[in-house]
């Protein structure tokens, strides 16, 4: 497929161009790996020359044919500064919340996607059996079930939950995953999905289950501190590599 052209609207800066399109490039990568639940769930990125606004998709589009351009600006009342689509008012809830409590986030990914469901149904929640899961101990936060549209209350509960953590279990509801930069939110999501996956198929096996030593528990976890290891920026300039040669329509 031929290359499209970024056509950055005149009024609009080269850094929320720039914004728009990773997180275009993230509502695709969701497509790709089969984390959306239609028009539901949802990405939010913050507008860092816009204090107290945030891009999040127009609701009412499938993650598919969301582009740079649908993208709609948000201020942290919900109300539609920029587009023409109306918000998610549960994905207002979330969103606005983390991004007023957290300002070390800049982005907010939220997924119902059917293993990240499963385990957020288990009382155990995510168990340190595998090395995806290993990697996160001690760093998830759980947040129990209620309507995220039910008040300001909820909202507060929830960031509250979150407290320093750039993941959320939210029980009964999905995972939620946050970080500074695009890349970052991703591999964090993308490692917890294939940790949920894996954690559901081995407890459908019916097979004991072996569990790290805590000395290996703590090595494992240590590691995602390494930014060598861990390649975020890496990982995420790939997937848009992979998105660019199968549809770069997002960038438009």
């Amino acid at each position: 497929m031929a290359a499209v052209a970024q056509l950055r609207p005149a009024e609009m800066s080269t850094r929320e161009w720039e914004i728009r399109c990773d997180l275009a490039a993230l509502y695709r990568a969701f497509v790709r790996y089969g984390w959306t639940d239609l028009i539901y769930t949802h990405i939010s990125a913050r507008l860092p020359d816009e204090p107290d606004r945030y891009l999040i998709n127009p609701f009412g589009l499938l993650f598919e044919e969301i582009t740079a351009s649908s993208l709609i600006v948000v201020d942290y009342d919900g109300a539609v500064v920029r587009g023409g689509w109306p918000v998610n008012r549960a994905g207002h809830a979330i969103h606005h919340a983390v991004l007023k409590a957290r300002p070390d986030v800049d982005w907010v990914l939220h997924t119902h996607s059917r293993a990240g469901m499963a385990v957020a149904c288990m009382k155990c929640g995510l168990l340190p059996i595998s090395q995806h899961a290993m990697l996160y101990h001690g760093r998830i936060a759980y947040h129990p079930w209620d309507l995220q549209t039910s008040g300001q209350e909820e909202c507060d509960r929830l960031v509250a939950d979150l407290g320093p953590h750039n993941i959320a279990i939210l029980e009964n509801h999905g995972l939620l995953t946050c970080g500074a930069a695009p890349g970052d939110a991703f591999l964090t999501l993308y490692n917890i999905e294939l940790a949920c996956k894996v954690q559901v198929d081995v407890m459908a096996s019916g097979r004991e289950i072996v569990m790290p030593t805590d000395g290996a528990l703590a090595r494992t976890a240590a590691v995602i501190d390494d930014p060598e290891f861990a390649m975020a920026d890496e990982n995420w300039a790939a997937i848009r590599r992979v998105l660019d040669r199968a549809d770069p329509s997002y960038k438009t």
